[in-house]
Protein backbone atom coordinates (compact mmCIF):
# COMPACT_ATOMS: atom_id res chain seq x y z
CA UNK A 1 0.00 0.00 0.00
CA UNK A 2 1.42 3.85 -0.83
CA UNK A 3 0.50 6.66 1.24
CA UNK A 4 1.49 9.21 -1.10
CA UNK A 5 -0.66 11.97 0.50
CA UNK A 6 1.26 11.75 4.02
CA UNK A 7 3.20 14.63 6.17
CA UNK A 8 2.47 18.26 7.32
CA UNK A 9 1.84 20.14 3.70
CA UNK A 10 -1.41 21.89 3.01
CA UNK A 11 -2.38 19.16 0.09
CA UNK A 12 -1.81 15.99 2.83
CA UNK A 13 -5.07 13.95 3.40
CA UNK A 14 -3.79 12.16 6.51
CA UNK A 15 -0.82 13.33 9.19
CA UNK A 16 2.14 10.08 9.24
CA UNK A 17 0.79 8.70 11.96
CA UNK A 18 -1.21 5.77 10.35
CA UNK A 19 -2.21 2.33 12.23
CA UNK A 20 -2.73 -0.98 10.61
CA UNK A 21 -4.62 -3.22 12.77
CA UNK A 22 -6.18 -6.57 11.40
CA UNK A 23 -8.83 -7.98 13.78
CA UNK A 24 -9.26 -11.81 14.32
CA UNK A 25 -12.74 -11.64 16.06
CA UNK A 26 -15.21 -13.77 14.18
CA UNK A 27 -17.58 -9.93 13.07
CA UNK A 28 -14.49 -8.18 11.47
CA UNK A 29 -12.33 -11.47 9.83
CA UNK A 30 -10.39 -10.82 7.32
CA UNK A 31 -10.84 -7.05 7.59
CA UNK A 32 -7.67 -4.70 8.00
CA UNK A 33 -8.43 -1.36 9.59
CA UNK A 34 -5.84 1.65 8.91
CA UNK A 35 -6.41 3.90 11.75
CA UNK A 36 -5.56 7.66 10.60
CA UNK A 37 -5.37 11.47 11.04
CA UNK A 38 -7.31 13.01 8.77
CA UNK A 39 -6.13 16.68 7.84
CA UNK A 40 -9.67 18.05 7.15
CA UNK A 41 -13.31 16.04 7.33
CA UNK A 42 -15.62 18.60 6.02
CA UNK A 43 -15.30 17.94 2.49
CA UNK A 44 -16.28 20.57 -0.62
CA UNK A 45 -17.99 18.91 -3.14
CA UNK A 46 -16.44 19.46 -6.55
CA UNK A 47 -17.99 22.42 -8.29
CA UNK A 48 -18.38 20.65 -12.00
CA UNK A 49 -20.97 18.51 -9.71
CA UNK A 50 -24.46 18.93 -9.68
CA UNK A 51 -25.61 17.56 -6.10
CA UNK A 52 -27.94 19.46 -4.20
CA UNK A 53 -25.51 19.90 -1.38
CA UNK A 54 -21.70 21.16 -1.12
CA UNK A 55 -20.22 19.92 2.22
CA UNK A 56 -19.92 16.04 3.16
CA UNK A 57 -18.29 13.91 5.82
CA UNK A 58 -16.54 10.62 5.04
CA UNK A 59 -15.14 8.88 8.16
CA UNK A 60 -14.46 6.00 6.58
CA UNK A 61 -13.10 4.91 3.02
CA UNK A 62 -13.67 1.20 2.07
CA UNK A 63 -16.95 -0.21 2.92
CA UNK A 64 -17.20 -3.97 4.43
CA UNK A 65 -20.93 -3.78 2.91
CA UNK A 66 -19.32 -5.24 0.15
CA UNK A 67 -21.64 -4.29 -2.53
CA UNK A 68 -20.73 -5.64 -5.79
CA UNK A 69 -21.81 -2.15 -7.88
CA UNK A 70 -20.47 0.10 -5.44
CA UNK A 71 -19.55 3.37 -7.11
CA UNK A 72 -16.85 4.48 -4.19
CA UNK A 73 -14.78 1.35 -5.60
CA UNK A 74 -12.79 3.78 -7.40
CA UNK A 75 -11.55 5.75 -4.11
CA UNK A 76 -9.36 3.28 -3.16
CA UNK A 77 -7.33 3.33 -6.31
CA UNK A 78 -6.17 7.16 -4.67
CA UNK A 79 -4.67 5.37 -2.53
CA UNK A 80 -3.01 2.37 -4.39
CA UNK A 81 -5.54 0.23 -2.97
CA UNK A 82 -7.32 -2.75 -4.28
CA UNK A 83 -11.11 -1.55 -5.69
CA UNK A 84 -12.04 -4.88 -5.53
CA UNK A 85 -11.20 -7.02 -2.07
CA UNK A 86 -9.15 -4.71 -1.04
CA UNK A 87 -12.07 -1.90 -0.80
CA UNK A 88 -14.14 -4.52 1.03
CA UNK A 89 -12.12 -5.42 3.22
CA UNK A 90 -9.03 -2.69 3.46
CA UNK A 91 -11.13 0.28 5.45
CA UNK A 92 -9.52 3.61 6.23
CA UNK A 93 -10.70 5.02 9.47
CA UNK A 94 -10.23 8.67 10.43
CA UNK A 95 -10.07 8.29 14.02
CA UNK A 96 -10.42 11.90 14.79
CA UNK A 97 -13.09 12.77 12.88
CA UNK A 98 -15.45 14.07 15.62
CA UNK A 99 -12.76 15.54 17.62
CA UNK A 100 -11.62 17.63 14.06
CA UNK A 101 -15.39 18.00 12.76
CA UNK A 102 -15.80 20.29 16.33
CA UNK A 103 -12.87 22.48 15.55
CA UNK A 104 -14.27 22.98 11.59
CA UNK A 105 -17.78 24.05 12.35
CA UNK A 106 -16.32 26.44 15.10
CA UNK A 107 -13.92 28.25 12.26
CA UNK A 108 -14.87 31.25 11.30
CA UNK A 109 -15.62 30.64 7.82
CA UNK A 110 -18.03 28.18 8.62
CA UNK A 111 -21.13 29.21 7.58
CA UNK A 112 -23.68 26.73 8.82
CA UNK A 113 -24.47 24.86 5.72
CA UNK A 114 -25.77 21.21 5.13
CA UNK A 115 -23.80 18.43 5.81
CA UNK A 116 -24.03 15.12 3.98
CA UNK A 117 -23.00 11.78 5.09
CA UNK A 118 -22.95 8.49 3.70
CA UNK A 119 -22.13 9.44 0.07
CA UNK A 120 -18.83 7.72 -0.62
CA UNK A 121 -19.32 4.90 1.87
CA UNK A 122 -21.48 3.96 4.75
CA UNK A 123 -20.78 5.61 7.99
CA UNK A 124 -22.77 2.73 9.41
CA UNK A 125 -20.53 -0.13 8.13
CA UNK A 126 -19.73 -2.71 10.44
CA UNK A 127 -16.55 -0.77 11.29
CA UNK A 128 -18.91 2.18 13.23
CA UNK A 129 -19.80 -1.01 15.22
CA UNK A 130 -15.95 -0.59 16.52
CA UNK A 131 -15.02 2.87 16.37
CA UNK A 132 -18.01 4.48 17.21
CA UNK A 133 -17.24 7.72 15.55
CA UNK A 134 -20.95 8.72 14.16
CA UNK A 135 -21.88 9.31 18.02
CA UNK A 136 -19.19 12.16 18.39
CA UNK A 137 -20.21 13.59 14.35
CA UNK A 138 -23.93 13.76 15.48
CA UNK A 139 -23.16 15.24 18.85
CA UNK A 140 -21.32 18.20 16.94
CA UNK A 141 -23.68 18.90 14.55
CA UNK A 142 -26.29 18.91 17.53
CA UNK A 143 -24.42 21.41 19.70
CA UNK A 144 -23.92 23.85 16.58
CA UNK A 145 -27.78 23.18 15.45
CA UNK A 146 -25.99 22.54 11.73
CA UNK A 147 -27.92 20.59 9.39
CA UNK A 148 -27.33 17.12 7.77
CA UNK A 149 -28.32 13.86 6.03
CA UNK A 150 -27.15 10.52 6.34
CA UNK A 151 -27.66 7.33 3.93
CA UNK A 152 -27.52 4.10 5.35
CA UNK A 153 -27.97 0.82 4.55
CA UNK A 154 -26.66 -0.24 8.37
CA UNK A 155 -29.04 -1.15 11.43
CA UNK A 156 -26.32 0.30 13.70
CA UNK A 157 -28.31 3.75 13.36
CA UNK A 158 -30.08 3.33 15.70
CA UNK A 159 -27.96 3.04 18.21
CA UNK A 160 -28.12 6.36 17.89
CA UNK A 161 -31.27 6.95 17.79
CA UNK A 162 -31.47 9.07 21.05
CA UNK A 163 -28.89 11.63 19.44
CA UNK A 164 -31.11 11.82 16.13
CA UNK A 165 -33.84 12.71 18.18
CA UNK A 166 -32.06 15.91 20.07
CA UNK A 167 -30.06 16.41 16.81
CA UNK A 168 -34.05 16.62 15.39
CA UNK A 169 -35.08 19.08 18.12
CA UNK A 170 -32.48 21.85 17.03
CA UNK A 171 -31.70 21.62 13.29
CA UNK A 172 -32.79 20.20 10.02
CA UNK A 173 -31.88 15.79 9.69
CA UNK A 174 -33.04 13.73 7.26
CA UNK A 175 -32.37 10.21 6.98
CA UNK A 176 -32.56 8.07 4.30
CA UNK A 177 -32.22 4.53 3.66
CA UNK A 178 -31.02 1.93 0.65
CA UNK A 179 -33.66 -0.71 0.11
CA UNK A 180 -33.41 -1.38 -4.07
CA UNK A 181 -35.21 -4.81 -3.56
CA UNK A 182 -36.54 -7.47 -1.20
CA UNK A 183 -35.05 -10.32 -3.34
CA UNK A 184 -33.34 -12.49 -0.23
CA UNK A 185 -31.54 -14.62 -3.09
CA UNK A 186 -30.18 -10.98 -5.20
CA UNK A 187 -29.33 -9.62 -1.71
CA UNK A 188 -27.01 -12.24 -0.43
CA UNK A 189 -24.95 -12.17 -3.72
CA UNK A 190 -24.64 -8.17 -4.67
CA UNK A 191 -25.06 -6.94 -0.91
CA UNK A 192 -23.11 -9.83 1.07
CA UNK A 193 -21.59 -7.75 3.55
CA UNK A 194 -25.17 -5.41 4.46
CA UNK A 195 -27.88 -6.70 7.03
CA UNK A 196 -30.75 -8.00 5.01
CA UNK A 197 -33.50 -5.88 3.30
CA UNK A 198 -36.37 -6.64 6.36
CA UNK A 199 -33.96 -5.44 8.61
CA UNK A 200 -33.52 -2.19 6.69
CA UNK A 201 -36.72 -1.25 6.66
CA UNK A 202 -37.14 -1.93 10.68
CA UNK A 203 -34.93 0.97 10.84
CA UNK A 204 -36.91 2.82 8.68
CA UNK A 205 -40.12 1.34 10.77
CA UNK A 206 -38.46 2.39 14.28
CA UNK A 207 -37.00 5.92 13.30
CA UNK A 208 -40.48 6.90 11.91
CA UNK A 209 -42.47 5.59 14.88
CA UNK A 210 -39.58 7.96 17.04
CA UNK A 211 -40.45 11.18 15.52
CA UNK A 212 -37.65 11.46 12.68
CA UNK A 213 -39.12 11.26 9.07
CA UNK A 214 -37.11 8.80 7.43
CA UNK A 215 -37.51 8.11 3.34
CA UNK A 216 -36.12 5.05 1.31
CA UNK A 217 -33.93 5.16 -1.80
CA UNK A 218 -34.64 1.86 -3.91
CA UNK A 219 -31.58 1.57 -5.47
CA UNK A 220 -30.16 0.15 -7.56
CA UNK A 221 -33.11 -1.60 -9.27
CA UNK A 222 -30.86 -3.63 -11.24
CA UNK A 223 -31.32 -4.63 -14.79
CA UNK A 224 -33.01 -7.76 -15.82
CA UNK A 225 -32.08 -9.36 -11.78
CA UNK A 226 -34.68 -6.85 -9.85
CA UNK A 227 -36.36 -5.30 -12.56
CA UNK A 228 -39.31 -7.65 -13.14
CA UNK A 229 -42.75 -6.04 -12.30
CA UNK A 230 -43.69 -8.25 -9.52
CA UNK A 231 -40.38 -7.88 -8.29
CA UNK A 232 -40.79 -3.77 -8.27
CA UNK A 233 -44.39 -4.52 -6.66
CA UNK A 234 -43.06 -6.59 -3.48
CA UNK A 235 -40.73 -3.98 -2.98
CA UNK A 236 -42.75 -0.82 -2.69
CA UNK A 237 -45.40 -2.07 -0.89
CA UNK A 238 -42.32 -3.55 1.63
CA UNK A 239 -41.28 0.02 2.04
CA UNK A 240 -45.10 1.49 2.33
CA UNK A 241 -45.82 -1.12 5.11
CA UNK A 242 -42.61 0.47 6.79
CA UNK A 243 -43.63 3.52 7.01
CA UNK A 244 -41.05 5.50 4.80
CA UNK A 245 -42.56 8.91 3.62
CA UNK A 246 -41.05 8.82 0.61
CA UNK A 247 -39.42 6.22 -2.15
CA UNK A 248 -37.18 7.10 -5.12
CA UNK A 249 -36.37 4.42 -7.41
CA UNK A 250 -32.40 4.63 -8.61
CA UNK A 251 -30.63 2.63 -11.38
CA UNK A 252 -27.77 0.63 -11.33
CA UNK A 253 -25.05 2.96 -12.63
CA UNK A 254 -21.26 1.52 -13.49
CA UNK A 255 -18.55 4.09 -13.11
CA UNK A 256 -14.57 2.84 -13.87
CA UNK A 257 -13.75 0.92 -10.95
CA UNK A 258 -17.40 -0.26 -9.89
CA UNK A 259 -17.71 -1.70 -13.58
CA UNK A 260 -15.07 -3.81 -13.75
CA UNK A 261 -16.04 -5.52 -10.54
CA UNK A 262 -19.54 -5.89 -11.10
CA UNK A 263 -19.07 -7.40 -14.60
CA UNK A 264 -16.57 -9.88 -13.00
CA UNK A 265 -19.76 -10.96 -10.59
CA UNK A 266 -21.76 -11.05 -13.75
CA UNK A 267 -19.93 -13.25 -15.97
CA UNK A 268 -19.39 -15.64 -12.75
CA UNK A 269 -23.13 -15.65 -11.48
CA UNK A 270 -24.82 -14.60 -14.58
CA UNK A 271 -23.11 -15.03 -17.83
CA UNK A 272 -26.52 -15.04 -19.73
CA UNK A 273 -26.65 -11.45 -18.94
CA UNK A 274 -23.32 -10.36 -19.94
CA UNK A 275 -23.83 -8.94 -23.45
CA UNK A 276 -27.12 -7.49 -22.23
CA UNK A 277 -25.28 -5.35 -20.30
CA UNK A 278 -22.66 -4.64 -22.77
CA UNK A 279 -25.00 -3.13 -25.01
CA UNK A 280 -27.28 -1.34 -22.48
CA UNK A 281 -24.06 0.34 -20.88
CA UNK A 282 -22.60 0.77 -24.26
CA UNK A 283 -23.14 4.82 -24.15
CA UNK A 284 -21.45 5.24 -20.53
CA UNK A 285 -21.72 4.60 -16.80
CA UNK A 286 -25.74 5.49 -16.66
CA UNK A 287 -28.35 3.01 -18.07
CA UNK A 288 -30.75 4.73 -21.15
CA UNK A 289 -32.43 7.40 -20.47
CA UNK A 290 -35.81 5.88 -21.54
CA UNK A 291 -35.00 2.58 -19.54
CA UNK A 292 -34.58 4.68 -15.99
CA UNK A 293 -37.82 6.69 -17.21
CA UNK A 294 -39.79 3.47 -17.34
CA UNK A 295 -38.49 2.28 -13.76
CA UNK A 296 -39.37 6.02 -12.00
CA UNK A 297 -42.81 5.71 -13.59
CA UNK A 298 -43.44 2.06 -12.84
CA UNK A 299 -42.15 2.56 -8.83
CA UNK A 300 -44.08 6.13 -8.86
CA UNK A 301 -47.26 4.22 -10.04
CA UNK A 302 -46.71 1.38 -7.00
CA UNK A 303 -46.16 4.24 -4.77
CA UNK A 304 -49.11 6.11 -5.60
CA UNK A 305 -51.41 2.43 -5.28
CA UNK A 306 -49.31 1.96 -1.93
CA UNK A 307 -49.96 5.46 -0.44
CA UNK A 308 -46.37 6.69 -0.71
CA UNK A 309 -45.01 9.16 -2.82
CA UNK A 310 -41.56 10.40 -4.37
CA UNK A 311 -39.23 12.73 -2.28
CA UNK A 312 -41.19 16.39 -2.20
CA UNK A 313 -38.82 18.91 -3.78
CA UNK A 314 -38.01 21.09 -0.74
CA UNK A 315 -36.45 17.08 0.06
CA UNK A 316 -34.64 16.81 -2.63
CA UNK A 317 -30.95 17.79 -0.45
CA UNK A 318 -31.45 14.82 1.96
CA UNK A 319 -30.80 12.10 -1.35
CA UNK A 320 -27.50 12.38 -2.02
CA UNK A 321 -26.92 11.70 -5.40
CA UNK A 322 -23.34 11.82 -6.22
CA UNK A 323 -22.98 12.56 -9.71
CA UNK A 324 -20.01 12.40 -12.23
CA UNK A 325 -18.10 15.68 -12.97
CA UNK A 326 -18.79 15.17 -16.66
CA UNK A 327 -18.52 14.10 -19.84
CA UNK A 328 -21.08 11.12 -19.24
CA UNK A 329 -24.13 11.63 -21.60
CA UNK A 330 -26.15 9.43 -19.37
CA UNK A 331 -25.30 11.78 -16.75
CA UNK A 332 -27.89 14.66 -16.91
CA UNK A 333 -31.11 12.21 -16.75
CA UNK A 334 -33.59 13.57 -14.58
CA UNK A 335 -34.46 10.24 -12.81
CA UNK A 336 -31.29 9.10 -12.43
CA UNK A 337 -29.75 9.46 -9.00
CA UNK A 338 -26.74 7.54 -7.41
CA UNK A 339 -26.42 5.97 -4.03
CA UNK A 340 -23.26 4.54 -1.96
Amino acid sequence: MRWDNLGDSPSALFGTDIVSRTIDSPEFRGITFHEVRARSIVNRVPGASRMPFEWTVNPYRGCSHACVYCFARKTHSYLDLDTGLGFDSQIVVKVNAPDLLRRELTARRWRGEHIAMGTNVDCYQRAEGRYRLMPGIIGALRDHANPFSILTKGTLILRDLELLRQAAEVTDVGISVSVGFVDRELWRTVEPGTPAPERRLDVVRTLTAHGIPCGVLMAPVIPFLGDAPDQLRATVRAIAESGAGSVTPLVLHLRPGAREWFMEWLGHHHPRLVPRYERMYAGGSYAPKWYQRRITRQVHELATEYGIGPARSGEARRIPPPEPAGGDEHAAGPTQLTLL
